[in-house]
């Protein structure tokens, strides 16, 4: 793990001496995982103090939909979903909340609702405006690598060397949000597993993820839940299968492990108290 230290407002993250935990709150209908568990307001907020006490460092509220042909929902009914749940929380808990979030008009009113990180999967792509709400507000942001969108991201996707591509993209995306001024000092970046690639492309991402080390920034990883780990376990399409049975929670663990070997800064997941067990043991391991 690299040595990095984040300092913004009343926050702060310190990369190098133990893997930090996100973990992700879902305020959707129709999330693979746990869409419509959460969908209330004081749902929400109850899942969310529960994660911070099971041990995240960071709570990522959404509110559409990223999986696989997802639709989009309007900027207004997005903040219908997380704002609420953002203004509750950030009352109540002192860690980093971080809006999942494509739009910037969303991400400006998290971040005066009380949300201090931007976590964008187009990696500030789909909207112009998301880089100029990042650096006025100077708040983190999360780049990440995705092929397509969500509609569109797993028909077929294809890469000469999944690799290079995915590093030479986010390189290019850590310059554009330089220029457009978010400094280094504030950037995470995350390969994006799951989002336009296939199971082999997923593995190959975790097994080589020290390769992107060299762009000089945190590294996130998501692979709770995917539908990578349903096809490894099960061999079969992962659409037959559950999200939320336990086998998948040990395949998690599993994945989240191996990233961390293999240098991974924050795992982003679903199961914060098993997580924070699994860390532990693996990062007391990396560290002896």
């Amino acid at each position: 793990m690299g040595k990095y230290n984040f300092l913004w407002g009343e926050h702060s993250l310190s990369f190098g001496t133990r893997t930090l935990i996100m973990g992700i709150l879902n305020v959707t209908p129709d999330s693979f995982s746990d869409g419509g568990s959460f969908f209330s307001t004081s749902a929400a907020f109850a899942h969310g103090k529960k994660l911070v006490e099971d041990g995240a460092d960071i709570i990522d509220i959404g509110g559409e939909s990223s999986r696989p042909f997802s639709k989009k929902v309007s900027v207004e009914e997005e903040c219908r979903r997380v704002l609420p749940v953002i203004e509750k929380l950030s009352k109540r808990i002192s860690i980093p909340i971080s809006i999942d979030t494509t739009k910037s008009e969303v991400a400006k009113r998290a971040i005066e609702a009380g949300a201090s990180i931007i976590n964008d999967i187009s990696a500030l792509r789909t909207d112009n405006k998301m880089a100029a709400v990042a650096a006025e507000y100077g708040v983190p942001v999360v780049l990440m690598h995705m092929k397509g969108t969500p509609e569109t991201m797993q028909l077929k996707p294809f890469y000469n060397d999944v690799i290079s591509e995915i590093k030479e993209f986010l390189e290019n995306a850590i310059i554009m949000a330089e220029k457009n001024g978010i400094p280094r000092s504030k950037i995470i970046i995350d390969p994006g597993i799951g989002f336009g690639k296939t199971v082999e492309h997923n593995l190959l991402l975790i097994n080589r993820l020290y390769e992107f080390t060299s762009l000089d920034a945190p590294i996130l990883i998501g692979p709770s839940r995917k539908s990578f780990i349903r096809n490894t376990l099960f061999n079969k399409p992962a659409g037959d299968i559950k999200a939320d049975i336990p086998a998948l929670e040990i395949g998690t663990q599993a994945a989240v492990a191996a990233a961390v070997l293999r240098g991974a800064d924050i795992v982003r997941v679903h199961d914060v108290a098993g997580t924070y067990k699994t860390v532990k043991v693996v990062d007391a391991i990396k560290n002896a």
